[in-house]
């Protein structure tokens, strides 16, 4: 059980806006002590294969830092490879940023968004789409201004958060601890609108029933509600 906060509440959040000078747009953001820095560039270099289609394109790059967990890691790149979670992770970042923009109004141009893991206490994930969403819509809303694009290619507004079954109770916003413990767990990534992302879930120790599935999907629509609120305060004040 938790000692701090209830089972349906979120971690504290922190969101800095314009954190990194050079990006295009950029936030630190913080869920309890999951802290995660989210850039957005600028490329107009986009892939070959969507040269001359008529559509721009959105990517992501997710990395963790040596020291962001309690033993430090070692840098993919010094190792050469990226592991499958990574490759994996930065999959679902840019799956789901794409899934709200409409990519015809961006013909030409491709935005990177750069989700590096500063510390790490469970739900990087979902903190990199929370914070990958604000430098993105910062990013856009400057593209405008300079006349890069000519409309807002935003189609919806999205957010993201885990949830999971300890004791046959749902949790939301699970920390290292909750998650390790979970006997299920799942990331939900949902609109404004109420529209359905992605949903991964996974039964670690237990079967995960349609009722322990229906309250995370409740807390998670609750919950993304309640982040689009602060993603929308940040926003305005960057």
């Amino acid at each position: 059980m938790r000692k701090n906060r209830k089972l349906n509440e979120l971690r504290n959040i922190e969101i800095i806006t314009n954190y990194s000078t050079h990006a295009d747009g950029s936030c630190f953001i913080k869920f309890g002590d999951t802290h995660v820095l989210c850039n957005a560039t600028v490329d107009e270099n986009p892939p070959r294969w969507l040269r001359n289609s008529g559509q721009g394109w959105i990517t992501a790059e997710y990395g963790m830092l040596p020291t962001s967990t309690n033993e430090r890691m070692s840098r993919e790149s010094v190792r050469g490879k990226q592991s499958g979670r990574t490759q994996e992770i930065q999959r679902l970042i840019g799956r789901s940023l794409r899934s709200i923009v409409n990519l015809s109004h961006l013909d030409g141009l491709q935005i990177i968004l750069d989700c590096d893991v500063i510390q790490a206490d469970g739900g990087t994930r979902t903190t990199s789409i929370n914070g990958s969403f604000i430098a993105l819509k910062i990013c856009i809303d400057k593209m405008i201004k300079k006349r890069l694009i000519k409309q807002d290619p935003l189609i919806d507004q999205l957010a993201a958060i885990s949830c999971g079954i300890l004791d046959n109770n749902a949790y939301l916003d699970l920390d290292f601890e909750e998650d390790q413990s979970a006997g299920v767990d799942a990331n939900f990534v949902l609109t404004k609108t109420g529209k359905i992302v992605e949903v991964q879930m996974t039964s670690e120790k237990d079967l995960c029933s349609e009722e322990n599935y229906l309250s995370m999907f409740s807390l998670a629509k609750s919950a993304v509600q309640e982040i689009i609120k602060f993603q929308d305060d940040a926003i305005n004040n960057a």
